[in-house]
C-alpha cells in the first residue's frame, strides 16, 4: 500500500460518474474496493462520504430470515422515497473462497429499482461474519448519496461482531428455535444488540424466546438513553416490519440526542485508522524483508530454529528502526 499516488483517469472518471447517481460506476468501485490493492487505496482516499447515510446492521444465526428481513424493511423505506443501499454477505469456501451469493436471488423484487443498489459480498475466509472491506463498500454507498445502507451478515456466532464496527444500528434477528443459539452467543449478543427482533413469530415458542431475551436484557442493565426492544416479526408476511423501521429511526434520533451516534462513528473512525496503519506497516515490512539480506537472514534463521519468531521479529523491528533513524 504505497502513498503518494495519483488516481488514473479512468478510476477518477468513475468517481465523477458515481457522484452524479451512475449506478455502473458504483458497482465497479466496489469491485476495485473488494479487491482490496492499490487502487483500492486511491479510492478510498479521494472520495468523501457525506456520513448522511444511516448504516443498519442484520445479524442472527443461520435461517433467521435476515435476507426476508432486509427486503421488507427496503420496501419500507423505497415507500419512503429514500435511497437504499444494500450490503449481503455471503460465506466462502474455505477451498476456493467462491460463494453462492444467493441473498440477490431472494431480494429479486427490488432488482428494477433504481433507487436500490444491491451488492453481494463473499466473506473471503473472514471470521467476524463479514468481509474485511465492508468499510470501504459502505463509504462508497453513502458517497453515493444512499440514505440506508443495510448490511446483512452470514449466520453468526458470539465471536462474529464486525458489524458492530461497520453500521450505526444494529439489528439481531432470532427464531423461536433458536433457544440454544442465544445461550451460545449471550455475551457477544448483550454487546451488539441495538434492537432484538423475534421473527417468525407466528411459530411456537415466540413468546418464550422473547420473555427470555428480555429477561437477559434486565440483568445486565441497559443503557438509559436507549432501551433495546424486542420486536416479534413475521417477515415473510409483512407483518411487524413497519414497526421495526420505525424503532430503527428511533434508536437514530435517540443516538443522535445523546451523543452516542457521533461516538460510535469516532470510534468507528479510530477503528479504521489503526487498521489502515496496521496494514501498511505489515507490507513496509514485508517488502524491506524481501530487500534487505540482514533482515531475510533473520527470516532463515528463525527458519532453521536457531531463533524464535518472536527474536526474529525483535531484530527485524530494531534493524529497520536503526536504518530510519
Amino acid at each position: 500500500m504505497a502513498t503518494g499516488k495519483t488516481l488514473s483517469k479512468e478510476t477518477a472518471k468513475l468517481i465523477d460518474d458515481m457522484l452524479q447517481g451512475n449506478a455502473r460506476a458504483l458497482a465497479r468501485l466496489i469491485t476495485i474496493v473488494e479487491e482490496d490493492s492499490e487502487e483500492s487505496y486511491q479510492v478510498l482516499r479521494h472520495i468523501k462520504p457525506s456520513g448522511k447515510a444511516h448504516r443498519v446492521g442484520v445479524t442472527g444465526p443461520p435461517g433467521a430470515g435476515k435476507s426476508t428481513l432486509v427486503g421488507k424493511l427496503t420496501s419500507c423505506a423505497r415507500e419512503n422515497e429514500l435511497r437504499v443501499g444494500i450490503i449481503c454477505a455471503d460465506p466462502s469456501s474455505p477451498f476456493s473462497h467462491g460463494a453462492v451469493l444467493g441473498d440477490r436471488v431472494r431480494m429479486q423484487q427490488h432488482y428494477m429499482d433504481e433507487g436500490v443498489h444491491i451488492r453481494s459480498m463473499s466473506t473471503r475466509g473472514s471470521l467476524g461474519g463479514l468481509p474485511s472491506t465492508v468499510h470501504g463498500v459502505i463509504k462508497l454507498m453513502d458517497a453515493s448519496g444512499k440514505d440506508l445502507i443495510l448490511v446483512e451478515t452470514v449466520g453468526v456466532g458470539q465471536m462474529e461482531l464486525d458489524v458492530m464496527e461497520n453500521v450505526d444500528t444494529v439489528i439481531v434477528a432470532l427464531v423461536p428455535e433458536a433457544g440454544d443459539d442465544v445461550q451460545a452467543m449471550k455475551a457477544g449478543l448483550m454487546e451488539i444488540a441495538d434492537i432484538f427482533v423475534v421473527n417468525k413469530a407466528d411459530r411456537p415458542g415466540a413468546d418464550s424466546l422473547a420473555v427470555e431475551i428480555q429477561s437477559m436484557l434486565d440483568l445486565v442493565g441497559q443503557d438509559k438513553g436507549w432501551r433495546i426492544p424486542v420486536l416479534a416479526t413475521q417477515a415473510a408476511n409483512n407483518v411487524g416490519v413497519a414497526e421495526l423501521y420505525e424503532q430503527i429511526w428511533h434508536h437514530r434520533e435517540t443516538s443522535m440526542d445523546t451523543d452516542a451516534f457521533a461516538e460510535r462513528r469516532a470510534r468507528q473512525r479510530r477503528d479504521e485508522l489503526t487498521a489502515v496503519l496496521e496494514k501498511m506497516v505489515i507490507q513496509e515490512f514485508t517488502r524491506a524483508i524481501a530487500s534487505d539480506a540482514r533482515l531475510s537472514a533473520y527470516v532463515s534463521r528463525m527458519n532453521e530454529g536457531e531463533i524464535s519468531p518472536y527474536e526474529a521479529a525483535e531484530m527485524i523491528y530494531r534493524t529497520i528502526s536503526q536504518k530510519e533513524s
